[in-house]
């Protein structure tokens, strides 16, 4: 299977000294290094081994000079005192593509990496599986709205299997999974292990009992403004507490935070940031739905639906040549949107997502808004519904099926 990111992995080699490819375990950071490297003759270490990873502990800048010409080393944030010895090392020899890095976390956000591979190495995030790439098929929805000019693709109304879809999720050991049941069991397992291990490793924490419950509490919050005094309620931990658990299971890609677009003179404007569970498949486990009560669960299914293509597009955006920024639009007046496609300085889209088959003229109020406060920024405002036909509803306005945006 073809990763959108494999483009930018190469053409990353071909230019920086070190490529950093990192995101959630289990989203095929792994399987996509070697894969590159095994074909251009890479050595691979991989710090999940406990002998490497204590031997780079103590020894970094040994561990780093013994290294081949060129290597891969597997979940680099379990060793961050490599960096400053990467840095040494590439220094004293800048040639493009000696070292592969693959991270778990979001070692960007370590204090060593500012002062060390920065400008040195280029970064590349690899989620989940997109449904581009399960299909084989190539995106296209991005760049339609940064240009404003939407095909008429064929497309089909989805009915349940929408639901089906936003249950499977897309970790690659989740969907080769023989029935729904067994998935839903990999995803309860896998946050498990995540919070016994990689949470471990980023912060003394006392109680991480608590951290699955927070994770279900979030699934249930799903494309909702983030509300950390409701997160809180169910736990006997402080309101900063919950805000740190938070970042942490940010830091480890199972949850993310959608920040707000505002312009600084737009005083009206919400500045809370939406909560994202990392993957609906992930969301229904924790929740214990299946794809038929979720289903007829109409509210719940219009939040994970949300945040089904929220993340879609977010794996999609890795094939774009400059990557868009996810933002979301709401102001005190109760307009709002629910994707806001950032296009470098100057241009702008907007994304509602909709459950139903039908779409009105009333589904673009939020659109409307958003488009008079970006003015000429605006290159176009879609609504994502369960239909079959593109639709134009005015200018710069669009009605676009779900299904189309990967086929």
């Amino acid at each position: 299977m073809q990763r959108l990111a494999t483009e930018r992995v190469l053409e990353a080699l071909e230019e920086s000294p070190a490529v950093l490819i990192h995101g959630p375990r289990q989203s095929g950071k792994t399987t996509l290094a070697k894969e590159i490297g095994g074909q251009r003759g890479y050595a691979y270490f991989s710090l999940d081994d406990d002998a490497l990873l204590a031997a780079a502990q103590v020894d970094p800048v040994g561990f780093v000079a013994d290294l081949p010409a060129r290597t891969i080393i597997d979940e680099i944030q379990r060793a961050p005192t490599l960096f400053t010895s990467l840095k040494a090392v590439i220094d004293a020899d800048r040639a493009a593509g000696r070292f592969i890095l693959t991270g778990s976390s979001n070692v960007l956000l370590l204090p060593t990496l500012a002062d060390s591979l920065a400008g040195r190495m280029e970064v590349i995030k690899l989620l989940p599986l997109s449904q581009v790439e399960l299909l084989g098929s190539k995106p296209w929805f991005l760049s339609a709205t940064e240009s404003g000019a939407f095909p008429r693709r064929p497309a089909r109304r989805l009915g349940q299997r929408l639901a089906e879809l936003i249950i499977a999720g897309g970790y690659p050991a989740a969907l080769a999974r023989t029935t729904p049941a067994r998935r839903a069991r990999w995803y309860l397992d896998y946050v498990d292990a995540l919070v016994q291990r990689d949470v471990r490793d980023l912060a003394n924490i006392a109680n991480l009992d608590a951290l699955p419950r927070l994770m279900e509490a979030a699934a249930s919050q799903t494309a909702r403004l983030l509300n950390v005094s409701e997160l809180a309620a169910p736990f006997q931990v402080s309101r900063q507490t919950i805000r740190d658990y938070v970042t942490l299971l940010e830091r480890v890609f199972l949850i993310d935070e959608q920040q707000p677009w505002h312009l600084n003179r737009l005083a009206r404007l919400v500045k809370s940031a939406k909560l994202h569970i990392g993957d609906t498949g992930m969301g229904g486990a924790l929740l214990r739905v299946d794809a038929t009560s979720l289903y007829e669960e109409r509210a719940l299914f219009g939040q994970l639906l949300e945040t089904f293509v929220y993340q879609e597009l977010r794996r999609q955006a890795v094939a774009q040549e400059v990557e868009p920024r996810l933002f979301h639009y709401r102001d005190r007046d109760q307009y709002e949107v629910d994707i806001v496609l950032q296009f470098g300085a100057n241009r702008l889209g907007g994304v509602e997502v909709k459950a139903s088959s039908t779409v009105t003229e009333g589904d673009f109020r939020g659109l409307r808004k958003l488009a008079g406060a970006a003015g000429s920024a605006f290159t176009a405002g879609v609504v994502l519904y369960d239909g079959e036909h593109t639709l134009s509803f005015g200018d710069k306005l669009y009605a676009v099926p779900i299904d189309a945006i990967w086929h």
